[in-house]
């Protein structure tokens, strides 16, 4: 007993030197977004507000892709890089790389000319339709320049690297917030884009920051810098892109299915008028920090137990997944408690509209508290999917938001009393219901199986 203490405390500082520069990204990243929903919001009023909020749930359905791309990536490239692999490794990136591509592009021309029908599909207001359509097609068709990135980022924490992705995230924060009002008002004698120059600068900040890290990268030599060798390899190589796609493919469809549920919820909240939608828009960004911890443990868990199974030292993956579990709840716990006791001060610095904050502090109260059962559910799943074990994790995840929260906000908010509440009551459902299935198949089948270098 004494030595399996031992041993996390020690994994536990490399694991924790590895959060904290993935916990402030994720911070720095959310006020960045925090920054420019307060510009819009108190410039552009609640209109503008609710008409990025209209296109949040896309936006993800977008990023999912490469969420599930990036999640499979980062597994190989740990796995090659504990092992020592590295032609491998820049293999996998090689690879990876040509599939976002294509995929990017693909998304990016549909997405771009159907627009306004899908915006219209999910039961966008009509009074912010116009001005949603145009904020959201610039998006769209800037897809590639932000998968990409995102995909770059997961490569770097693949191989342990949480530090540089921060350091340049600095920068694209930095030149986000200082593009933002010259787009908008049309400062220093540029047009004057509206709530469009958020989106510009948005494109803009990320595009300019990676092409400084692929310089820095090369200038450093880095293990993942751009060089002939992954260039070589920048095609769909048959044996790679399996593997890939078989980690990829189920997360990516966990994730599609997040955002597809959450494109149908909005549906349902699009029925209580735009401030309803706005509310929504703005719970969402404050749902991003209190998920900061559970996410940025989970792509902890997926680097550390990728490289433990490729180094061959399965025995430190159940310490991991302890140390995970018991920092979801330490530091989540502290943030929801914060939410809880002062919700209407945080709201009231998005805007003063006071029905929609109303909405929001219910969405708050009543759903905050189970993205603690998430995070636990997530440190759990994370870990059997570095490991290989993807499809039930999938499953129990699509499971739980298919058959249980869309459902459940559909007759809780039409066939009871609760209203609008009735939506944010199916989360907490949908949660619970995951994480008895996700616990039940990790305790009794995935601790019973065998691990392996999942490429060579």
């Amino acid at each position: 007993m004494k030595k399996s203490s031992n041993e996390t405390v020690v994994l536990a500082k490399p694991m924790i030197a590895f959060l904290i520069p993935v916990i402030f990204a994720s911070v720095l990243q959310s006020l960045g977004q925090v920054f420019g929903i307060i510009v819009v919001g108190r410039t552009l009023g609640v209109d503008s507000l609710a008409a990025i909020s209209a296109f949040f749930p896309l936006f993800f359905f977008l990023i999912s892709f490469v969420i599930g791309i990036g999640s499979g990536s980062s597994i190989l490239v740990g796995q090659t890089y504990g092992s020592g692999n590295i032609s491998k490794l820049k293999e996998v990136v090689g690879v990876t790389l040509a599939f976002t591509m294509i995929i990017s592009i693909a998304v990016a021309i549909i997405g771009g000319l159907f627009t306004e029908d899908i915006l219209k599909w999910m039961g966008t207001p009509e009074n912010i339709l116009v001005t949603s359509t145009e904020y959201s097609r610039i998006l769209f068709v800037t897809l590639p320049i932000t998968f990409l990135y995102m995909c770059y980022t997961t490569f770097m924490r693949g191989v342990g690297d949480s530090k540089t992705p921060f350091y340049f995230l600095l920068i694209s924060i930095f030149l986000n917030i200082t593009l933002l009002p010259i787009l908008i008002f049309g400062w220093l004698g540029l047009p004057e884009f509206g709530l469009n120059g958020a989106a510009y600068a948005s494109v803009l900040s990320n595009f300019i920051t990676f092409m400084i890290l692929l310089v820095y990268l090369h200038g450093k030599s880095h293990v993942l810098k751009l060089d002939s060798i992954i260039l070589k390899h920048l095609h769909l190589k048959g044996s790679v892109l399996k593997t890939l796609l078989k980690l990829a493919i189920p997360t990516s469809i966990s994730m599609v299915s997040i955002a597809l549920s959450e494109i149908v919820v909005i549906t349902f909240v699009n029925d209580y008028g735009s401030n309803a939608t706005a509310a929504y828009g703005i719970v969402n960004q404050i749902a991003s920090y209190v998920q900061i911890p559970a996410m940025s443990i989970s792509i902890g868990i997926s680097v550390f137990v990728a490289q433990a199974v490729g180094s061959g030292n399965i025995s430190n993956i159940k310490h991991i997944t302890k140390i995970a579990i018991t920092l979801n709840y330490l530091l989540g716990g502290i943030l929801i408690i914060i939410l809880y006791l002062i919700p209407s001060p945080i709201l009231g610095i998005f805007l003063d509209n006071s029905d929609t904050i109303s909405i929001a502090k219910g969405l708050i109260i009543i759903s905050f508290w189970s993205y603690l059962i998430l995070g636990h559910t997530q440190a759990i799943s994370a870990t059997m999917r570095a490991t290989g074990t993807v499809h039930w994790p999938t499953n129990f995840t699509i499971t739980s938001i298919l058959l249980i929260e869309v459902p459940a906000a559909y007759f809780l908010s039409h066939y009871t009393t609760l209203g609008i509440n009735g939506i944010w009551l199916a989360y907490p459902i949908a949660f619970i219901v995951n994480f008895l299935a996700q616990s039940i198949y990790y305790r009794f089948f995935w601790k019973k199986k065998s691990y392996k270098v999942l490429i060579n």
